[in-house]
């Protein structure tokens, strides 16, 4: 019921929003601003700036006509753009320190009787780093005054033209109805300006530009809305105040929502207004939790260091003793690197009072370089470690994202990179961490590297003349790789010394590959290679069992043995393929002609059995049983434990088979489309099948028949890929009797089951399906770009307002909302079969999401699994309501049921400096338990 309430309530908030905001579109549609265009003359002039008139002069009425030069008025409108400086013989006797330059689109006028310069029609006004735009502006060269206005068009009743002034370069610019200023000392009154500050925007009122960088304000709102008649009027209305280089200090104010004054305000007030970073206190927000009773969150201190490095520091307390820490440090050097280190702590109670609490932590780090910085060298870092529960216990540091409350898995990777340029040789060095969360399992390399040499061909040359010999084509490489890990570490035994002396697995390996490809009878290619692979441990494995045990099975022991141990084996392959083609076609028919590629290939491989105890990598354990218990022998390799453990097993001497094919269909044009050109269609994108036959092998010498294929269809708008596993031998399921109990097992025999009468078995079979639409994908396709242009919206051409969008939607997609797509719809489908010959698993889901805007301001997503086998939703759906209120955001997220059953209801500044300005309703998910 409360959520019910709330809904409603919010419901009628918003219906309410659209009324005031349809009422104050369709008045302020053909409002005028006479009131605020002040019809001036000298005489008004000089008193607005407190200027005592010059002895003879005479007020000019500049309201009624235009001015007239022998009496006459002048005609304005055939006259080109005009540009100029003040004349000398119109100059006063004080000499000005910069030069004034002036234009206008429509035409200028000098009265050199009184030195006053009029701008007619886009007219702009230039003096040293002052700038004003404006459609009528007026000068009075002996007063150093400078008029400015706007012009009501006469068809649409719309003020155009407004005066845009800029006093100098630092300054953000003013747009306002009329300006009066003295551009000598920059002096000046500005009626119903608009002027944006640090995120806030201050319009409306009166604002006059006083000494030493201050301003006066009258009557004029302070917003986080950039319209000057905002749509969401939500601001606070400033009486009388003075604002200086970071500061603004009120008299009396109060809020205004929708041009309705409400009774909240204070007799005085200070708003910030900084010009850079500034260190300052970051309030909290206050709530209950139903588990871990009232708090406090997220209150801190900003350390603005200096404009490189910046730290802030918050903290959350519960009432019943629970609290969080975390600290963020952000660092950059222009064209050299940036990152940010996040270090987060918490220790909560979910239980009774007096149970012990639940440490966690949580470190994150992110760090890049400029490609530019150091050619040749990268260093990159992305690290993210922790607690296992941590996600669970502390959900409001990733403002309760379902995204990262579900995941399983965290990775880190630190990497450097280096090339020498001119050479085939690289280097690179990882550090990565891996972590299950929900096994509670840790594995780390400490660290890894590689130095490598890409392929190249010795025996060619640099100023060869003519084609390639066939010993020129031979190509070789070479890598090294060297690791120390820890594999599958608990969480709980990470840090302790004991693991990383007998859990740390570490050595070396050196990998050659030689190839040779040759074009064999024209329409053949022969390949062959040679693969060498030699590994470097510095200790090895020795199993044996203890002695005196009955069977031995539960007595294994296995030691480390220290000490140099290589174990070095290759192989060799040699093959051809070649393709051939098809065609079937229709000559009445709108599809012209269909094309089948067949691409079959064979090749011999070859690998000696390592297995065998005179190499020396295999050793045998035996168990000294007792009558009437036979002896347990079993056969182990020493690098059962090695990083990159031991040579294959089994001798291999066979042949592999492979077949691939493509079908595709030509379409006659249509009757509409003027290039006449046919259309290919793909029908199957790929078909493949393969197997292995072994004739060292003493049994079963066909491995299993693998297949798979791809393809897309209704206009490549919906994907298709498949593939499954047959098994060419005979299974016979058998029951045994085992503690009373009749137990089923398989008896494979070596014999294929097309001597049954039978076709292969299928054991696996899987198939997907996936599809997203959007009203771009039913638009032609627009042709491709030229090879020297670039599409606008790349990763080269992106604002600082775009790329931080594409960093918040890399970090959490549910974070943007795009209100330019209407509609968005995600469909994937899952199928999988898996058979044993005992027991057959099948699953089935479905997986759908998507958005609609229902209006432009408007937009619903919906994202869920439904499992079509056991006909039921997973817990992973939930539904978002947006709502886009220009300056502000609204949005409803709901979980309707499972284990993150919850909602919440934000609604929120969207300008950065008021990021704590915001209303929020919300049931967690751990509230449930």
């Amino acid at each position: 019921m409360k959520f019910i309430r709330l809904f409603f309530l919010l419901a009628v908030i918003l219906v309410w929003n659209e009324i005031a905001a349809a009422n104050k579109s369709a008045l302020n549609r053909y409002a005028l601003a006479k009131d605020t265009i002040i019809k001036l003359d000298s005489v008004r002039d000089r008193k607005l700036l407190r200027l005592k008139p010059k002895p003879g002069s005479q007020a000019q009425d500049t309201t009624k006509k235009k001015p007239t030069r022998g009496g006459k008025a002048q005609d304005t409108t055939k006259k080109r753009p005009v540009a100029g400086a003040t004349p000398p013989a119109a100059r006063d006797s004080d000499e000005l320190t910069e030069k004034v330059n002036t234009t206008a689109n429509d035409s200028t006028f000098f009265d050199e009787e009184h030195k006053m310069r009029y701008l007619y029609g886009g007219a702009r006004v230039t003096y040293g780093d002052m700038e004003l735009d404006a459609d009528y502006i007026r000068i009075d060269e002996t007063k150093h005054l400078i008029f400015a206005s706007g012009l009501i068009n006469p068809k649409t009743h719309r003020y155009t033209g407004r005066p845009i002034s800029k006093m100098d370069k630092q300054e953000k610019p003013v747009t306002s109805d009329s300006l009066l200023v003295d551009y000598e000392t920059k002096r000046g009154k500005v009626w119903n300006g608009s002027t944006e500050q640090d995120g806030n925007y201050i319009s409306g009122g009166k604002i006059k530009k006083l000494k030493n960088d201050e301003v006066a304000y009258e009557n004029s709102l302070l917003s986080t809305c950039d319209l000057p008649y905002p749509y969401t009027h939500f601001g606070i209305v400033i009486t009388k105040g003075i604002a200086e280089k970071n500061r603004i200090i009120s008299s009396l104010f109060y809020l205004e929502i929708e041009g309705v004054p409400l009774p909240i305000g204070l007799p005085f007030g200070f708003f910030p207004k900084p010009d850079s970073r500034a260190s300052g206190f970051i309030l909290p927000t206050f709530g209950e939790d139903q588990k871990l009773g009232f708090y406090l969150r997220n209150f801190g201190y900003y350390f603005g260091i200096n404009d490189y490095v910046d730290v802030t520091t918050q903290g959350t307390l519960y009432a019943k003793g629970s609290y969080e820490l975390n600290s963020n440090v952000r660092y950059t050097k222009l064209y050299k690197y940036q990152g940010s280190l996040t270090l987060a702590y918490g220790s909560h109670n979910y239980g009774l009072e007096g149970d012990p609490a639940q440490k966690d932590f949580n470190v994150q780090w992110s760090h890049s370089t400029s490609p530019n910085a150091h050619p040749g060298t990268t260093f990159s870092a992305s690290v993210n470690a922790g607690t296992s529960s941590y996600y669970q216990n502390n959900p409001a540091t990733t403002n309760y994202s379902l995204q990262q409350l579900t995941q399983n898995n965290l990775h880190s990777s630190i990497a450097y990179g280096k090339t020498w340029e001119g050479t085939p040789f690289n280097f690179t060095a990882n550090l990565s961490h891996s972590q299950d969360l929900s096994k509670k399992i840790v594995t780390l390399e400490l660290p890894s590297f590689s130095f490598n040499m890409s392929t190249i061909s010795p025996f060619d040359k640099k100023d060869r003349v003519g084609e390639q010999k066939w010993y020129q084509k031979l190509t070789i490489g070479y890598s090294l790789t060297g690791t120390n890990k820890l594999n599958a570490i608990p969480e709980n035994e990470l840090f302790k010394s004991s693991t990383f002396q007998k859990r740390l697995q570490n050595g070396l390996q050196h990998q050659i590959p030689v190839g040779l490809n040759l074009n064999v009878l024209k329409y053949f290619q022969f390949n062959t290679s040679l693969n060498y692979n030699d590994r470097w441990y510095f200790q090895t494995t020795r199993k044996h069992y203890a002695r005196g045990s009955l069977t031995g099975l539960d007595s294994m022991i296995v030691d480390t043995v220290p000490g140099f141990k290589r174990v070095g084996e290759y192989s060799l392959s040699a093959g051809t393929s070649t393709k051939v083609y098809s065609y079937l076609t229709f000559k009445n028919s709108k599809v012209k002609q269909i094309r089948d590629v067949i691409t079959p290939s064979i090749a011999f491989n070859y690998r000696p059995d390592y297995t065998s105890l005179s190499y020396g990598f295999n050793q045998v354990a035996v168990a000294n049983a007792t009558v009437p218990y036979p002896a347990s022998v079993q056969r182990y390799s020493i690098f059962d434990q090695s990083i990159y453990g031991g040579p294959s097993g089994g001798r291999s001497a066979g042949l592999s088979f492979s077949v691939d094919n493509t079908i595709e269909a030509k379409v006659r044009a249509k009757s509409t489309d003027t290039s006449g050109k046919d259309r290919i269609v793909p029908i199957l994108q790929g078909l493949s099948f393969s197997t292995f036959y072994n004739f060292a092998a003493d049994s079963f010498k066909l491995s299993p028949i693998n297949f798979s294929g791809h393809t897309a269809i209704l206009n490549q708008k919906v994907s298709i890929s498949f593939g499954g596993v047959f098994d060419p031998y005979v299974v016979n399921v058998r029951d045994s009797i085992t503690n009373n109990q009749v137990v089923r097992y398989t008896q494979r025999l070596n014999k294929y089951t097309f001597q049954n009468g039978n076709l292969p078995f299928l054991n696996s079979f899987n198939v997907s399906m996936g599809a997203s639409l959007n009203p771009s994908a039913f638009k032609p396709q627009q042709a491709n770009l030229p090879n020297n242009r670039q599409p606008p919206n790349t990763i080269q051409n992106m604002t600082a307002e775009q790329a931080n969008k594409l960093a918040l939607l890399n970090t959490d997609p549910n974070a943007y909302v795009d209100f330019n797509v209407p509609w968005n719809l995600s469909l994937n489908y899952s199928f999988n079969y898996n058979n044993d010959r005992l027991h057959s698993v099948i699953s089935n889901t479905m997986q759908i999401s998507g958005d609609l805007s229902i209006t432009p301001k408007w937009k619903v997503q919906f994202s869920t699994n439904y499992d079509l086998k056991m006909q039921k939703f997973s817990d992973a759906t939930s539904f978002s309501i947006y709502r886009d209120l220009h300056c502000w955001d609204l949005s409803m997220h709901w979980i309707p049921f499972g284990f993150y059953k919850s909602y919440s209801v934000d609604l929120k500044v969207k300008a950065s400096i008021l990021q704590d300005l915001k209303l929020s309703k919300r049931k967690d998910y751990y509230n449930n338990l």
